[in-house]
């Protein structure tokens, strides 16, 4: 197995198995060092996935018997972090709950995934992340005015407000813990992570700098400004000319005259100003923008696709993508200047041998 290498060597952690937040939010954590321990069940979670389950020794346990249990309160006695995301209620059903495990090792820092939370009327609920972003207002902002709400991905719920908070809550809790010397249990719920990326929008709505009204918002493609343009070869090209000196060097760029680039920017002419960009932009391929545009200030840049963004001169140039055993990795993010986070290799352990001494 390759070294470790980054902030988190020598820490540990185990993480029980599950989908989406919880395996991503382990990954960041061995991209910097940590020694990841995940407790998969018999057959594994049905998401096998090479890029997010990097980095892991894998023992298979099953912890609904008592020899499986018993391994995996070993294993947690030593341990520094744990991950979960089962349901409310789930692991303490298994004996495996926080009063259990940190009343045998008082520094653990426990770590609870959940998309409703541990509490409330919803907390025993089935949910994903489309349900998540429709209760915090985040999904009602986004998409066009008039047309339902399209789905981000999964990235806006499970990923910005669930694995993120989560891997932030786990440090803060290690912070506090050289203090103390006490672990305790850190409760990540989506909803109130989507909650918090939204503050930006819900603390600038009340002084009328921004709406959340989809045909009023400029972050969600009302404004002419900020939004995606269909080229003449149907591939898009995503503007982000916010400031008025970029939005100046845009309309030069594209050869639109005009006196006064605030005048075409103000909210009255959004409608109108959106046409004439509209047909600016249909009238030449992706490729003659991408050029045309190229090193200037306008805030232009071409819509590419994955695999198109693994040979995206930038990215090649800053190592954004790694390859590890012929797959196309992330690097680990973010860097440090004196302990850079590595890929580790993963492995799988024997379920019936110690892994890490008491020392």
């Amino acid at each position: 197995m390759a070294e470790a290498s980054g902030p988190l060597v020598g820490l540990r952690v185990v993480e029980f198995v599950s989908i989406g937040p919880g395996p991503h939010c382990a990954m960041l954590l061995s991209d910097q060092g940590a020694d990841v321990v995940r407790i998969d069940r018999p057959g594994g979670n049905g998401w096998p996935n090479p890029i997010m389950d990097r980095g892991r020794t894998v023992m298979t346990l099953d912890i609904r018997s008592d020899e499986g249990r018993d391994r995996a309160i070993a294993l947690c006695d030593t341990a520094d972090v744990l991950i979960e995301g089962f349901r409310p209620g789930v692991m303490e059903r298994l004996g495996l709950g926080p009063d259990v495990l940190c009343g045998r090792n008082d520094r653990l820092v426990y770590g609870r995934m959940t998309g409703w939370g541990q509490d409330g009327p919803l907390a025993q609920t089935a949910g994903h992340d489309i349900n998540y972003i429709a209760m915090t207002g985040a999904l009602a902002a986004m998409g066009h005015a008039g047309e339902r709400s399209p789905p981000p991905l999964n990235l806006v719920g499970d990923f910005g407000g669930g694995s993120m908070f989560l891997a932030f809550g786990i440090m803060a809790a290690l912070w506090e813990r050289e203090r103390s010397g006490r672990g305790q249990v850190v409760e990540a719920a989506i909803v109130e992570g989507v909650s918090n990326l939204m503050t930006m929008f819900t603390g600038l709505t009340p002084s009328g700098r921004i709406s959340l009204h989809r045909d009023r918002n400029p972050l969600a493609g009302a404004a002419p400004y900020y939004r995606t343009y269909m080229c003449a070869d149907g591939r898009q090209i995503a503007v982000g000319a916010i400031e008025p000196q970029f939005w100046a060097q845009l309309l030069t760029t594209l050869g639109i005259a005009c006196d006064r680039p605030s005048d075409l920017q103000r909210e009255a002419a959004w409608p109108e100003t959106t046409r004439l960009l509209e047909a600016a932009f249909a009238s030449q391929p992706c490729a003659h923008w991408t050029a045309l545009f190229h090193g200037t200030d306008a805030c232009v840049y071409p819509v590419l696709t994955t695999q198109e963004a693994l040979h995206d001169p930038h990215l090649q140039a800053r190592g954004t993508f790694v390859d590890q055993h012929g797959i196309p990795h992330t690097a680990p993010a973010p860097r440090f200047s004196r302990t850079p986070g590595a890929i580790q290799d993963g492995r799988t352990a024997d379920p019936t041998k110690t892994l890490w001494s008491t020392a």
